[in-house]
């Protein structure tokens, strides 16, 4: 097991320590607190300091966390905002499509699930808020890899793995699906993942036309797709939810 890197456990203790707070702290209470010596607490802060993560008070010379640690917060606050942006309509999107709708964003080159909303009926269902999902084989996947950059790079570097016999693997294939994906403005996954299951989803961008995240509804082949095709009420209202979240994230009309 790769060992733990004292240096960064004791930034974080510390970033931890100013945060608990609502008063600034000096450098002894910070040393104290944390068991460390006084020049080790010093030197962290020095670091945190010039990297803008913690700001110091020049009249009192006390510590507080800096700017720069609210501006990376920022991305965490983003996904808190789609969701809340997306709750209403991925509420009509569940009881319209009689499916599960997932709302899945980027994260350590997978698709993590930020919030689902249960098929309407009596069925036993998991709660998967959190769940990871790959990039190359779901729809929410294709959609994040087709409109945002990052995901693009990231789905290239990551080991396309072959779930069943219609993932599409090779690199070339992939990028076709890509393209047809951003022509249609939604992605398809039609046993692609999981043996009996079909999704659709579609892109959802913020107020500068960035994509943010995608929403789409997972259910089984037989009730999402008719004669071996994506059912086209189905995909007309995944986009239909896309468009609807991205104008109030800002985005205007796609």
């Amino acid at each position: 097991m790769a060992r733990n890197i004292q240096s960064l456990e004791r930034a974080a203790a510390m970033l931890r320590l100013l945060a608990g707070g609502e008063r600034r702290l000096g450098l002894s209470d910070i040393a104290s607190s944390l068991g460390l010596a006084k020049g080790t607490a010093h030197g962290i802060l020095r670091t945190l300091q010039q990297e803008g993560f913690v700001e110091q008070d020049m009249a009192s010379g006390r510590y507080q966390l800096g700017a720069e640690l609210l501006r990376l917060g920022t991305t965490y606050l983003d996904v808190h905002e789609l969701r809340a942006r997306a709750l209403v309509w991925t509420d009509d999107l569940a009881r319209s499509s009689g499916e599960s709708v997932y709302l899945g964003v980027l994260h350590q080159q997978g698709v993590l699930i930020v919030h689902h909303v249960f098929r309407p009926d009596d069925s036993r269902q998991v709660l998967e808020i959190g769940a990871m999902q790959p990039l190359h084989s779901t729809a929410l996947g294709k959609v994040l890899s087709a409109y945002d950059p990052v995901a693009h790079s990231e789905v290239l570097e990551a080991d396309r793995k072959a779930f069943t016999d219609r993932t599409v693997c090779d690199l070339d294939d992939f990028e076709h699906v890509l393209d047809l994906t951003r022509a249609r403005g939604y992605a398809a996954d039609v046993e692609e993942t999981w043996t009996g299951v079909a999704s659709v989803a579609a892109p959802i961008h913020d107020r500068r036309r960035m994509p943010v995240g995608a929403v789409g509804i997972t259910g089984a082949v037989e009730r999402v797709c008719r004669d071996g095709e994506l059912r086209p009420e189905l995909i007309a209202a995944v986009r239909d939810c896309a468009r609807a979240v991205s104008r109030d994230l800002g985005a205007g009309r796609f």
